[in-house]
C-alpha cells in the first residue's frame, strides 16, 4: 500500500481558478457586488481563501496554552465577598477578579483560606494608592500567589476624563507599584483597558491600534525614566463582540502587535488577555439571547488564544449580582471547556487561511493607524485633543446606521421585531403558576425564582 498521502493525488488549485469557476457559476453577475462584502474596519471578505492569502507566516500560540474561566467579585464587604469566592471556586472557577472599592480592605480576610498558589488572582482597584499594595504584597509574601494588578492610569484618563490624583502623582505612585511588584514577583501591575473602546463602539483596528499606543505610552514613560525591567509584563483586557472569526482574528493580531512593540524596547514578553462579552450588543427586552451571544463571544475568546475568561451574566446591564445569571454564566464556560473540548481545541484557529488572513490585515492596518497617532504626538496627546473620541463617536454612528438599516444582524435578532415586544418590569412572567390546579416538580423552582427576583427587586429599591 502506498504510504503518499491523499491529497497527493489531486491536483492543486490556485486562486485564480477557483475564481473563474466561481464566476463561471455566477451566470453573469458581478463576483465583487454578489459575493464580496467590505467591514466597516475597511476589510474586503472574500467567499473563499487558499494558501496565497498568508503573506507571511503568523506565530504560534505556545503548544502548552491554557485559559482559566474567572468570575468577578465586588469586594465592598470583604467577608462576604470570601464566602463568595470559596464558594464559586467549588463550582468550577479557576481564577478571581477582585473589584476592590476602597482602601479600608482587609485583604486578610478577603483571602482567607483561598489556595493563592493554585488560584490567580486579578485585582480590580477603583482608587490609586500604593498602601493598599503593599499590604496585599506582605499578606501573599510566600505563598506563591499569581496575581495580576491590572492598574491602567491612562484607561482611567480615558473613562473617567481625569487621573486619579494628577499626573506627576499617578506616575510617581506606579513607579512604586512597579518596583513593590518586581521584588515580589507579581505577574503583571500594568493593564490596558481595550473593553472601553469596544463598549464605545471602536471597530477592531481602531481597539488595536489604541491598545498599541496606550501600552507604548507606558513603555516609553517607564524607559525615558529608566524604570523598565526585562520582566515587564501587561495585560490587556479585551471585550469581545459577536463578529465571529473577526473577534478571534482581533485576538491573535493583538497578541502579535505586542510582541513586535515590545521588540522595540529590547523586551521579548507575552501579554496576558483577559477577555470577557462586550456590553454594547445585549438587549433589554429578549434578555435571554443574551446567553447566545455571550456563548458565541467565549468561544472567539477561547480560540483567538486568551488566557483568562470572564463570562458576563445574560442580565448584567440591567441587574447588580444576581446568583441566577452568574451561575448560568459560569457553567456556559464550564460546557465549552469540560464538554465541548475547548481546553483541548484552543489552538484549532491557528492555519485557518480566512483567520490568518484576517489577522494579517488587521495588524497591518492597526499598525499603520498606530504610527499615525505616534506622528501626531502620541496616545495621550489625542486624547486630550479629543481626536480619539470623535473617531470613536464617529465608528459607532456608523455601525448603528448598519444596524438600524438592517445590514448588520446580531446572533440572534429578529430581523422583523415585534415593536410591542417590551420586557416585564413585574412579577407577571408565570401567570400559570396561580391557576395551575396541582404542583408539578418545577413549580416550586419557578416559584422560588419568583421570591429571589422579589427580594432583590426589593434590595434594589432600597
Amino acid at each position: 500500500m502506498s504510504n503518499t498521502g491523499l491529497f497527493e493525488h489531486f491536483p492543486k488549485i490556485s486562486a485564480k481558478q477557483w475564481k473563474q469557476q466561481i464566476q463561471y457559476d455566477l451566470k453573469g453577475a458581478d463576483y465583487n457586488e454578489a459575493l464580496v462584502w467590505e467591514s466597516l474596519e475597511g476589510i474586503k471578505v472574500k467567499p473563499f481563501y487558499n494558501g496565497e492569502d498568508l503573506k507571511t507566516a503568523l506565530p504560534s500560540t505556545s503548544a502548552g496554552h491554557s485559559w482559566k474561566i474567572a468570575q468577578s467579585i465586588f469586594c465592598g464587604d470583604a467577608q462576604k465577598a470570601n464566602a463568595k469566592a470559596k464558594e464559586i471556586l467549588q463550582k468550577g472557577v479557576e481564577s478571581l477578579l477582585l473589584i476592590i472599592p476602597n482602601e479600608s480592605i482587609d485583604f486578610s480576610v478577603l483571602l482567607h483560606e483561598i489556595d493563592l498558589a493554585k488560584v490567580p488572582l486579578h485585582f480590580q482597584f477603583q482608587f490609586l494608592a500604593i498602601e493598599p499594595i503593599q499590604k496585599l504584597l506582605a499578606f501573599t509574601k510566600g505563598k506563591q500567589a499569581k496575581m495580576y494588578l491590572n492598574i491602567d492610569l491612562i484607561g482611567n484618563l480615558a473613562q473617567e476624563g481625569n487621573w486619579y490624583h494628577n499626573l506627576e502623582e499617578d506616575h510617581r505612585i506606579l513607579a512604586n507599584i512597579l518596583q513593590l511588584a518586581n521584588s515580589h514577583g507579581v505577574e503583571s501591575a500594568v493593564s490596558v483597558d481595550l473593553a472601553l473602546y469596544e463598549n464605545a463602539g471602536a471597530n477592531k483596528v481602531q481597539q488595536l491600534a489604541y491598545a498599541m499606543a496606550h501600552a507604548n505610552e507606558y513603555l516609553n514613560h517607564l524607559a525615558t525614566t529608566g524604570a523598565i525591567e526585562k520582566s515587564f509584563n501587561i495585560t490587556f483586557k479585551v471585550a469581545i463582540g459577536n463578529n465571529y472569526f473577526f473577534e478571534i482574528a482581533k485576538l491573535r493580531a493583538l497578541r502579535w502587535l505586542w510582541k513586535s512593540l515590545t521588540l522595540a524596547y529590547d523586551l521579548n514578553n507575552d501579554c496576558h488577555i483577559w477577555a470577557l462579552p462586550s456590553k454594547r450588543n445585549k438587549t433589554l427586552y429578549d434578555y435571554n439571547v443574551n446567553m447566545l451571544r455571550t456563548t458565541s463571544e467565549c468561544m472567539s475568546a477561547v480560540l483567538g488564544g486568551a488566557d483568562t475568561v470572564c463570562n458576563l451574566p445574560y442580565d448584567a446591564i440591567y441587574h447588580k449580582d444576581n446568583a441566577f445569571g452568574e451561575r448560568i454564566a459560569r457553567n456556559q464556560l464550564l460546557l465549552l471547556k469540560e464538554e465541548a473540548y475547548f481546553q483541548e481545541a484552543s489552538q484549532i484557529s491557528e492555519g485557518a487561511y480566512y483567520i490568518e488572513s484576517l489577522t494579517q490585515q488587521f495588524a497591518e492596518k492597526a499598525l499603520a493607524l498606530f504610527k499615525q497617532i505616534e506622528a501626531s504626538g502620541g496616545f495621550l496627546a489625542a486624547l486630550k485633543k479629543g481626536t480619539i473620541q470623535q473617531k470613536i463617536k464617529e465608528s459607532a454612528q456608523k455601525e448603528q446606521e448598519l444596524f438600524d438599516t438592517g445590514k448588520i444582524i446580531a446572533l440572534g435578532t429578529n430581523k422583523y421585531p415585534n415593536p410591542q415586544d417590551r420586557m416585564k418590569d413585574d412579577l407577571e412572567l408565570y401567570p400559570f403558576v396561580k391557576t395551575q390546579p396541582r404542583k408539578t416538580l418545577v413549580e416550586p423552582i419557578i416559584e422560588k425564582r419568583l421570591a429571589e427576583a422579589s427580594e432583590q427587586k426589593r434590595l434594589d429599591n432600597e
